[in-house]
């Protein structure tokens, strides 16, 4: 379940690519939620996926089969946003 905190937001380059998104994480039966995107990070979309930060690896590979590309992942903590990387690595 995705928990209060702790949180990644992904934003997409589109609302296309988010729905795309949201198809392939449940069929992949990945914990997600669709969410407006908070207005601090971005106007484009309108739309992200959230989901816990235990899971990214999960969201990446699940996306990376339909060579889908997140544009941004943001990890919210206490209700702030640190924006991160893409790959464990990053983090």
């Amino acid at each position: 379940m995705v928990k209060e905190g702790g949180d990644c937001v992904a934003i997409f380059h589109s609302i296309q690519r988010v729905m795309k998104a949201e198809k392939q994480l449940l069929e992949q039966e990945l914990d997600i939620l669709l969410i407006p995107v908070p207005r601090r990070l971005s106007a484009d979309c309108g739309m992200a996926i959230r989901f816990s930060l235990e899971s990214l690896e999960q969201i990446i590979s699940a996306l990376d089969q339909i060579n889908m590309q997140i544009a941004e992942i943001w990890l919210m903590r206490d209700g702030e946003f640190e924006q991160i990387g893409l790959k464990e690595a990053d983090l």
